[in-house]
C-alpha cells in the first residue's frame, strides 16, 4: 500500500468523522432535551463512529411499529375495561382532603388510572415473608395466577414459586407468567420447557436481540413487579423473584412490597393484561379476569396506580413526583438504590428545602452498579450544600423504592429515582392517600435510617481527589445510564 493511499484513506476518514458530527448535531438536538443532547454530542464529538453506533443502539426510545399498533389497540380496549370495571369517582373530594385533588387529577391524566377506594394494603418488608405469602396465595388460587417480574431467578426462591405455579396448574388454575427478556434470560433458557410442560404459559417481555436495533432501542426493559391472583389479591413493589442475596455472598438486598385487596387490584390486572397482550397477542377480558371487587364507594384505603414507560407521556412518573415535591409542606423521605436525577428533579428537592421542608434521601452505602453508583455520588455534594439530608444504608443493598410526603401521601413501586426508570423502563408504582399507610411506610423508612449513617458535607469533601474526578466524569454520562 502506497503512502499516498494511506494519506488519502486518512483524509476520507477524517472527513467522514466530521460528517457524522455535523449530521448528528441536527438529529440529536431535534430529538432530545438539552442535557441529554449535550451528553450525546459530547460522546459523538470525541468518538464519532463508535458514538454513532452507540446512539443507533440506545440513543432513542424507539419501539417496533407492531408494538405501537398493539399499544393503541390495547389502550382502546382498556378504556372500555376502565368504564366497566374501574369507575371514575367524581366526588373524591368528599372522602379525601382537598389538598390531594391536584395529585389525583394529575396521576389520572398521566397514567390513565382513576383513584380507587375500599382497599386494604399490607406492607411486606422481608423477602421471605413476601415469598411465603405469595406462595400461600398461589396455593389458594382457584381461577388464575398472573405474574410479571423483571427478574425471575432459578435459585431456591425461584424454584419455590415455580413449584407453587405447577401445583396450581395441576389443579386447573390458569397460570400466566411474563418475565423480562434481559433480566430473566437465564430463567427462560433453563425453565421454559419445564413451565410449558406443566401447563404454565410463559412469554418474554422485550426480548433482547441485536436484530431489534434497526427498529427498537435494545436496552428498553420491563422492570415491573406484579402478581395478581384470581383478580382479588395483588402484589407490587421492588422485590423480584430471587434470593435475598441475589448472587452476592456478602450483600443482602432489602426490598419493599405491598399486598393489596380491593378494587385497585383490577388496575394492576389491567396493566398485566396490557403487557400480556403486547407479548402474546391474547387479550384477557371478562368477569373471571375482572371480578366484581366491591365498587369504588369511598371507604377503606384510597390508592391509585401509576404505570409508566416509553409509551406514556414523557416521564409521567417523574412529573407526578416532582409535582408532589413542590406541594410538600413538612417532610419528604426518599429511599432508592439508584439515584441519578435530572435537573428538574434536583430543583424540586432543592426548592422543597428552601420552603422549609425536611428532605431526606436514603441510599445504600454499597452499590451493585459501578457506573450508576458513582454517577449518584456525583450529586451528593450539591444535595448536601442545598440542605438535603443523606443517609447511607450500611446493612446491605437498600433496594426499596419509596417516598413519603408529609403525613398521609406515600409512593411505592418498582421505579428507581433515576433517569433510566423515569424515561426508559416500563415501571409500576402505587400512590397511597392514607395516613395509616404513610405512617407504616415512614416507620419502615425509619428502620432503614436507623441502619444507616448520616453523610456530612465536611466528610464528603474529604474524599480522595481521584474519586471526585471519577464521579464527576461519570455524572456527565448520567443521561446515558
Amino acid at each position: 500500500m502506497s503512502f499516498d493511499t494511506v494519506i488519502s484513506g486518512s483524509v476520507w476518514f477524517y472527513i467522514s468523522e466530521w460528517l457524522v458530527r455535523l449530521v448528528m448535531l441536527g438529529v440529536v438536538v431535534e430529538r432530545h432535551p438539552p442535557r441529554t443532547a449535550m451528553t450525546w454530542l459530547l460522546v459523538i464529538f470525541f468518538l464519532p463512529w463508535p458514538g454513532l453506533v452507540l446512539y443507533f443502539l440506545i440513543g432513542e426510545n424507539r419501539l417496533p411499529r407492531h408494538r405501537l399498533v398493539q399499544r393503541k389497540a390495547i389502550l382502546d380496549r382498556l378504556e372500555d375495561m376502565r368504564n366497566r370495571y374501574m369507575p371514575h369517582m367524581e366526588n373524591a373530594g368528599e372522602h379525601l382532603e382537598k389538598k390531594f385533588l391536584p395529585t389525583i387529577t394529575l396521576a389520572e391524566k398521566l397514567g390513565y388510572m382513576p383513584i380507587m377506594f375500599g382497599n386494604r394494603a399490607d406492607l411486606l418488608t422481608d423477602t421471605d415473608a413476601f415469598i411465603n405469602r405469595l406462595v400461600e396465595d398461589i396455593d389458594a388460587a382457584q381461577g388464575h395466577v398472573h405474574l410479571l417480574f423483571y427478574i425471575f431467578a432459578t435459585d431456591e426462591t425461584g424454584q419455590r414459586v415455580c413449584a407453587s405455579l405447577e401445583r396450581a396448574a395441576a389443579r386447573g388454575v390458569k397460570c400466566r407468567l411474563l418475565v423480562d427478556g434481559q433480566g430473566s434470560r437465564r430463567f427462560v433458557r433453563k425453565m421454559s420447557r419445564r413451565m410449558r410442560k406443566s401447563g404454565i404459559e410463559l412469554y418474554r417481555a422485550l426480548p433482547v436481540s441485536l436484530l431489534r436495533a434497526a427498529v427498537s432501542r435494545i436496552d428498553l426493559r420491563n422492570h415491573r413487579k406484579i402478581a395478581v391472583i384470581d383478580g382479588r389479591v395483588a402484589y407490587t413493589g421492588s422485590q423480584n423473584i430471587v434470593d435475598v442475596g441475589y448472587g452476592h455472598k456478602d450483600l443482602r438486598w432489602y426490598d419493599l412490597m405491598v399486598r393489596l385487596n380491593g378494587p385497585v387490584v383490577l388496575e394492576l390486572q389491567a396493566v398485566f393484561v396490557g403487557d400480556w397482550f403486547t407479548e402474546s397477542g391474547e387479550l384477557l377480558d371478562g368477569p373471571d379476569i375482572f371480578p366484581d371487587a366491591g365498587g369504588n364507594t369511598g371507604n377503606g384505603i384510597a390508592v391509585q396506580t401509576m404505570p409508566s414507560g416509553p409509551l406514556f407521556a414523557e416521564e409521567n412518573y417523574q412529573r407526578l413526583v416532582v409535582a408532589a415535591l413542590y406541594a410538600a409542606r413538612q417532610s419528604v423521605t426518599i429511599t432508592t438504590p439508584y439515584f441519578v436525577p435530572d435537573e428538574v428533579f434536583l430543583e424540586a428537592m432543592e426548592t422543597a428545602v428552601l420552603k422549609g421542608v425536611e428532605v431526606e434521601l436514603l441510599v445504600p452505602l454499597r452499590s451493585d452498579q459501578l457506573l450508576v453508583g458513582n454517577a449518584a455520588r456525583g450529586y451528593y455534594e450539591r444535595l448536601l450544600k442545598s440542605g438535603v439530608t443523606i443517609h447511607l444504608f450500611v446493612d446491605g443493598l437498600l433496594h426499596a423504592k419509596s417516598i413519603t410526603i408529609d403525613e398521609s401521601l406515600a409512593f411505592l413501586g418498582s421505579s428507581n429515582f433515576d433517569i433510566r426508570s423515569f424515561a426508559l423502563n416500563f415501571e409500576i408504582n402505587m400512590i397511597f392517600y392514607d395516613a395509616g399507610v404513610a405512617r407504616a411506610l415512614r416507620q419502615q423508612q425509619g428502620w432503614y435510617r436507623d441502619h444507616s449513617r448520616r453523610l456530612t458535607l465536611e466528610e464528603w469533601r474529604r474524599r480522595p481527589g481521584y474519586q471526585r474526578l471519577m464521579q464527576n466524569v461519570i455524572k456527565l454520562m448520567s443521561p446515558l445510564l
